[in-house]
């Protein structure tokens, strides 16, 4: 599956619009398109998924280490691959969009902001392809795609200005409904706000598909089978055995998982869906998955609903519970919403919760294994991320399962807060760090 990256000079140059431009401009030139993202989000590939009717790939080399991303790649299905970048192109110093386009030796279209300037445009692209030798990556800068960029003497003015080497790929138009609206975490997910169908067809026919499919490449092919190893992204339950049955949250308050943590899941349990903030009870199941979201935004219906009350009982009598970010939050003894307002949690796990007015955390992270715990063994080491707008008060007698060697995690030096066979971290795990087959190993005994 050829491929191309869509990177940014800068966080906020408009890449999101344009990689769901890019994807509708493929769809209409009849080829199946595979979204991806560089770097820990979950927000924007909602936006891919909706656009292209199928989920998008993280590819992230500090969760998956190389060959991890290049074989969750490789899983990908598609004639091409459009991976939209994080930040701008050279940003990040544990992974990066640079890295990336490097790790699988794609060429990388570069998305400028064109509102106030036409040769500014050229520069800037000039700029950043020279940049790619002050680094340790093999960056192609190939293309340009003018966000932001009228059309007439505007576009031709910004063509013109390119040189040979750098490929005008298109515009995308300005237009207000072409912007999507945001919210603490980011922008709204994809199914909340999708982009007017009528804009995004109008931006689409903007763009040069023809250049844009010439110039996208076959990626360095991963060294080992894509559905092999300790990858978080292949094998499965031995033979004979009956697969467990793993209830996981799946509803507006908790939605943060990837493609590939959903995938392996499926192949090695039985995944039984529901949905605690629209009332749903906990279903009979061996171990409780709740992912990160949005609890703060339902902490009402949260408390009000039977789901928190049934996974306080099943972790008081054992059964194996992981929470990521909301999910801890919602394993709390309260969560405390920006308005003020306390609600009743599981109780579960020994910490209030409270939503901040700032992010509290945003980086990738490195935990150690303290102990035993759901996700790792005794000095097993996790790689992951986090970004968060709340803040856990704990109790003095707290037991962690982390020590973090990178990052923020619950108190600055912990992360994990553990009680009976339940975990809670702030930390999201990528499938290919095996911690979700230790979890399910936990849950097989």
């Amino acid at each position: 599956m050829r491929g191309l990256v869509l990177a940014g000079t800068a966080s906020g140059v408009g890449k999101t619009v344009a990689t769901l431009a890019a994807l509708r401009a493929f769809e209409a030139a009849g080829r199946t398109v595979q979204p991806a993202k560089a770097g820990p989000d979950f927000i924007d590939p909602s936006h891919h998924a909706r656009v292209a009717d199928r989920p998008s790939r993280t590819l992230d080399p500090w969760l998956q280490g190389e060959g991890g991303l290049r074989r969750n790649y490789a899983r990908g299905d598609g004639d091409v691959c459009v991976i939209e970048g994080m930040m701008g192109l050279y940003d990040g110093d544990a992974a990066s969009t640079a890295g990336v386009a490097a790790a699988l030796d794609l060429p990388v279209v570069l998305v400028v902001d064109a509102s106030a300037g036409m040769e500014s445009v050229a520069a800037t692209a000039l700029g950043f392809a020279a940049y790619a030798d002050r680094t340790p990556h093999e960056v192609d800068v190939a293309g340009v795609i003018a966000q932001r960029a009228h059309g007439g003497r505007h576009a031709d003015g910004i063509r013109e200005a390119l040189p040979d080497e750098l490929a005008y790929c298109g515009r995308v138009p300005p237009r207000e409904d072409l912007e999507i609206p945001d919210r603490h975490l980011g922008l709204r997910m994809g199914e909340e706000t999708p982009l007017d169908e009528a804009a995004l067809d109008a931006a689409a026919e903007t763009l040069r598909t023809d250049r844009l499919l010439d110039m996208a490449r076959e990626p360095t092919p991963p060294t080992d089978d894509p559905a092999a190893g300790k990858t978080g992204e292949g094998g499965g339950s031995g033979a004979g055995d009956e697969p467990p049955r793993i209830a996981v949250a799946d509803d507006a308050a908790f939605r943060f998982v990837y493609p590939a943590t959903r995938e392996r899941l499926a192949e090695r349990a039985t995944v039984v869906p529901f949905a605690p903030a629209a009332g749903d009870d906990l279903p009979p199941c061996d171990g409780v998955y709740l992912p990160g979201g949005y609890p703060e935004l339902h902490a009402a219906a949260l408390a009000e609903g039977p789901a928190l009350g049934s996974v306080a009982d099943a972790a008081a009598e054992g059964t194996p519970v992981l929470g990521e970010c909301g999910g801890l939050m919602a394993l709390a003894e309260t969560l405390t919403t920006v308005d003020g307002e306390t609600h009743e949690m599981a109780g579960v796990l020994p910490a209030s919760v409270e939503r901040r007015e700032r992010y509290q955390a945003l980086d990738h992270v490195e935990l150690r294994a303290r102990r035993d715990a759901l996700t790792a063994s005794a000095g097993e080491r996790l790689r992951g991320h986090e970004f968060h707008y709340s803040a856990a008060d704990v109790a003095p007698d707290a037991r962690f399962a982390f020590d973090v060697e990178r990052g923020t995690g619950i108190d600055g030096d912990r992360e994990g807060l553990v009680e009976h066979r339940t975990l809670g971290t702030y930390c999201h795990l990528h499938a290919a760090s095996g911690a979700f087959d230790a979890f399910l190993d936990e849950v097989k005994g």
